[in-house]
């Protein structure tokens, strides 16, 4: 029989206590998922996509499989070359017992688990069988794209939205009474930041389109954000993304700024010294319109990206080849948030670090930009990418107890581009239990389920619907 009764990943998986598992079987698992940033595509929720096969879902963009599949010495051809989506799987079936203590070891197993019913450790021994049972459970009716998310138990998903999209699946998805999850955009403006790319005066000239107006000066620039951030706005918008390697702080006029935008639209090359210039000045101004829209600004930092030039020349960005950054953090940004804060413009704000050792620098920073009357309004965001596996979700939440506050925490999100990935959901509430599970074992906590049990409710779910405010 395919599916077995025997699997390490049980009832209790994680949970290495009573209190641990009580808590998340009593308080816990059940709770609904806000998905507050992703990278699924919406035009795949408004279709109800079914796909054809589990390599589809599961293998089609995940850098994190690539790497793993090219650090065991797979062929590319068989990551993101031709071969055939079989194929595929198979190499990637043949990888996953050799992954053992990477969290897609764990995440491979719950999706299986969850979505599918197999129990079995996924290998070269069994690829065959897998393959036939998964692909015929997505042919059912059962595993689309709305029906993925509602199994999930999904209330609420952001996606990630550039400025210059239309926004016509949203918009559909509104208006659609026969899926009642809401699926609002996230606003990304990465490219108005990236003055020293090729590509810079191209992008201008898309958002200008999308805004109907010239942009000759960067008054117009300024203006036509400011019109799309409210056309977001109006289609549900609340929260808006930042990718950056680090926190741009080097004070800059608007009449410097202007000087260095003019030359980036004339095509002439700019400074590192007056790149940061600009972004400074120009995330400052968007800092500014998030407060007045009463947004919250997520910053996403430290990853060091597209290092591999060779392979970025064959398959672009997020293919793999990102890293873990280490540039120096803590005066950039105490700085820039001063900037806002002093204006009395700093937006509620959501600091990730992919670089563990930057931890105790966000979570200090918590404490100094708190609001009169607003909770955890400066939020360290969950343990990102190279850290959101098991010691990295341990690390981030006892560092944030340590120096912060645990209590006021907005949770997890899945970062992801799968609608297989809300699993990620459960794990981060597993291990969240097993922490507190751990402080009650050692005399840390109290005994108290009622009250341990609101704290975990209030992190996996009730403080990110509070602090967010989506219209839903």
């Amino acid at each position: 029989m395919l599916i077995s009764k025997d699997t390490f990943i049980d009832d209790h998986f994680l949970l290495n206590s009573d209190a641990a598992k009580q808590l998340y079987h009593d308080y816990a698992k059940e709770m609904p998922i806000i998905d507050y940033h992703c990278h699924v595509p919406p035009n795949e929720i408004e279709q109800n996509r079914k796909f054809e096969n589990i390599s589809e879902i599961w293998l089609h963009g995940d850098h994190y499989k690539w790497r793993a599949m090219r650090m065991l010495g797979v062929d590319e051809s068989y990551i993101t070359g031709d071969k055939s989506d079989k194929e595929k799987f198979m190499k990637w079936a043949a990888c996953v017992p050799k992954t053992i203590g990477n969290p897609l070891f764990h995440w491979t197993h719950l999706e299986l688990k969850r979505y599918f019913d197999v129990n079995d450790m996924l290998s070269e021994m069994n690829a065959e069988k897998i393959w036939d049972k998964v692909n015929a459970d997505l042919q059912g009716a059962d595993l689309t794209t709305r029906k993925i998310i509602e199994k999930s138990n999904v209330e609420l998903i952001c996606t990630t939205d550039d400025p210059i999209d239309s926004l016509a699946s949203h918009k559909r998805l509104s208006h659609d009474k026969e899926f009642e999850v809401a699926v609002l955009p996230a606003f990304r403006p990465d490219k108005v930041l990236q003055i020293s790319s090729p590509a810079f005066q191209e992008y201008v000239q898309l958002l200008s389109e999308a805004s109907n107006a010239r942009i000759e000066h960067l008054d117009d620039l300024i203006m036509s954000l400011e019109k799309r951030m409210t056309y977001f706005h109006e289609h549900g918008c609340r929260i808006s993304d930042h990718g950056i390697y680090g926190i741009p702080f080097s004070p800059c006029s608007k009449e410097e700024a202007t000087r260095i935008f003019l030359k980036a639209l004339n095509g002439e090359q700019v400074s590192m010294v007056d790149e940061e210039k600009y972004q400074t000045f120009v995330l400052r101004v968007l800092g500014q319109m998030y407060h007045d829209h009463n947004w919250t600004m997520q910053l996403h930092i430290s990853a060091m990206r597209n290092n591999n030039s060779k392979w970025f020349e064959v398959l672009g960005a997020d293919t793999g080849f990102d890293t873990i950054g280490d540039q120096p953090i803590a005066a950039k940004l105490n700085g820039f948030l001063n900037e806002l804060e002093k204006d009395n413009a700093l937006p509620k704000t959501i600091l990730y670090s992919v670089n563990p050792q930057f931890n105790e620098v966000i979570a200090s920073a918590l404490g100094a930009f708190s609001a009169n009357g607003q909770v955890g309004k400066i939020q360290f965001g969950s343990a990102w990418w190279f850290n959101d596996h098991k010691e990295g979700m341990t690390k981030h939440m006892s560092d944030l107890a340590n120096i912060g506050l645990l209590s006021t925490f907005v949770g997890m999100l899945t970062d992801s581009r799968s609608f297989l990935s809300y699993t990620r959901h459960e794990y981060f509430r597993r291990v969240l239990c097993r922490l507190i599970g751990e402080w009650v074992e050692n005399g840390e906590a109290p005994k108290d389920y009622k009250y341990l049990g609101d704290l975990v409710q209030n992190i996996s779910y009730w403080n990110a619907k509070h602090y967010f405010k989506f219209p839903m």
